[in-house]
């Protein structure tokens, strides 16, 4: 059965809802208006991936021809029939995408789950750069339900350069649902996707169902506090830092280990541009170019001058677009994902012809540091907002704690959350403000924003959507609320936002 979101549920639900001021934006029609075979099709479906020679049941994304995600070429609309065959509900949210709300990918009151069997379409036009699509519904995304989404420019095509996605993902044998228990957090996590209310909206991040596959929970294993010869004590303010709360059984780069690396030919003296989408659950990375230099020339799917470097942070949800050269006289070169405050690391090999590739372990000599705002405060958008005054601003604390495992916003979960009520047409200024132990990508649906401050000295930074804030920091963001609806702001760390750490941008008159 195929639905087309405008028609059959999503806008009739929408206007039940008390959403009929979206409409005018978002026309009945606009489905309709794209005929069928020229659709791309998507399926969400189980497949069996081999991890360090172990069969593991996760999730999938692909096309008929198996290829994961989308890329789509200049001027192409994103119109999409989305296949559910994944034999339980699902949604896949366009992370980087400002569709009109109803398309977001996300379930609330106003906007149902797919279910097991259904298709449904989606029609937009979409914006350029380097994205993703992933699950927002349970614990899919820790499942693999991820993909990427490069939209490209006509600049893009005019480059004399070969495009490299690597999408990066830790993974767990063990099942998820043990996941939120062995952390300590509240039995059943947080319902996410009500309004106001705990368990409406059915946008479940707490219910861990996820049928009969053989999935594997995360081994929590011991909390890394800087053990084995790495000061990560961190102490400000009396509290100790922590950076990874969960020990993974492998970290993957397109779904393969540094056991069997995806190898890359390239050519010698080639100019490359790598696509890196750090997709892991609660992993931030360090990406390494090892021997090689390369410029930032993008940062989720926007534009920046160029930010000469080899090695660039990246927290969760995050993109970087990096140009290189490879050297006239070849060779290979590990394009390596170090995790963060650990000697853990994957990715992916770029080789000339008849270069001998050499086995890179998986584990590093040193444990790295934690992820700092240093790269951020070097990033400059080439197309940054208006000047313009604030029209509303706010600040926002990111609390929570390890003991008893539930993040928050403002010391409120979501359910009983705050949420930020804006006008069409203001100027928003918003400051995170890490008061907890740990660090928190935060992501804003529907919108980029432009980082205008970081810990109260102001800058002209990135227009991007998902920003790090690190323990005991704060940043400061400025989008224009342009785009209504009802628009998830939350931790991109899967387990912060499972356990409460999600609150909702809501235009006035959108119910």
């Amino acid at each position: 059965m195929t639905l087309a979101l405008s028609r059959r549920r999503l806008l009739s639900a929408a206007a039940a809802g008390g959403c009929a001021a979206l409409l005018p934006a978002f026309p009945r029609s606009a489905f309709a208006a794209t005929p069928l075979e020229d659709a791309v099709r998507l399926t969400v479906d189980r497949r069996t991936l081999d991890v360090n020679g172990k069969a593991a049941g996760v999730f999938g994304i692909r096309q008929p021809d198996g290829t994961p995600g989308l890329t789509l070429d200049p001027g192409r609309r994103f119109v999409v029939d989305l296949a559910n065959r994944a034999g339980e509900d699902a949604v896949i949210h366009w992370h980087g995408q400002t569709p009109p709300y109803v398309q977001d990918g996300v379930i609330d009151k106003n906007r149902p789950a797919i279910r097991n069997g259904e298709s449904v379409r989606y029609d937009f036009a979409p914006r350029t750069g380097t994205h993703w699509m992933h699950s927002h519904h349970g614990m899919q995304e820790q499942l693999l339900m991820a993909a990427p989404l490069v939209v490209r420019s006509a600049e893009d095509l005019r480059a004399d350069e070969q495009e490299v996605t690597i999408l990066l993902h830790d993974f767990t044998f063990r099942d998820p649902a043990e996941l939120l228990a062995s952390l300590g957090a509240p039995a059943g996590g947080m319902a996410h996707g009500g309004h106001g209310q705990m368990g409406q909206g059915q946008m479940d991040h707490g219910s861990m169902g996820n049928g009969a596959m053989n999935h594997g929970a995360m081994n929590h294993g011991s909390m890394d506090h800087g053990q084995a010869g790495h000061d990560m004590s961190g102490m400000a303010g009396g509290m100790a830092m922590d950076l990874n709360d969960v020990e993974y059984d492998a970290y993957l780069a397109n779904d393969r280990t540094l056991a069997d690396p995806e190898v890359v030919r390239v050519e010698r003296g080639g100019r490359v541009r790598l696509r890196i989408i750090n997709g892991a659950t609660s992993t931030a990375f360090h990406l390494d170019l090892g021997r090689l230099t390369g410029q930032v020339i993008a940062a989720d799917g926007n534009p920046v001058q160029p930010v000469a470097g080899s090695r660039f942070a990246m927290s969760m949800g995050q993109r970087l677009d990096i140009r290189l050269t490879l050297p006239a006289e070849g060779g290979a070169f590990p394009i390596l994902a170090l995790r963060e405050g650990a000697v853990q690391r994957t990715g992916i090999i770029l080789a000339t012809p008849g270069a001998a590739v050499e086995k890179v372990t998986a584990a590093g000599e040193m444990q790295t540091d934690p992820l700092d705002l240093s790269l951020e405060k070097q990033l400059v958008a080439v197309s940054p907002l208006a000047q313009r005054a604030a029209d509303l601003t706010r600040r926002m604390q990111l609390t929570g704690s390890m003991a008893p495992y539930v993040w928050s916003l403002d010391g409120l979960t979501f359910g009983a959350h705050r949420p930020l009520t804006v006008r069409q047409g203001q100027r928003v200024e918003l400051t995170f403000e890490n008061a907890s132990m740990m660090a928190h990508p935060m992501h804003l649906h529907g919108h980029h924003f432009q980082v205008v401050a970081i810990d109260g000295r102001p800058v002209a930074g990135a227009v991007r959507d998902t920003v790090l804030v690190p323990m005991m920091a704060s940043v400061t963001v400025a989008f224009d609320a342009d785009n209504p609806g009802r628009w998830p702001l939350h931790c991109h760390n899967l387990l912060h936002m499972a356990t409460g750490m999600m609150t909702e941008v809501v235009y006035e008159g959108v119910g």
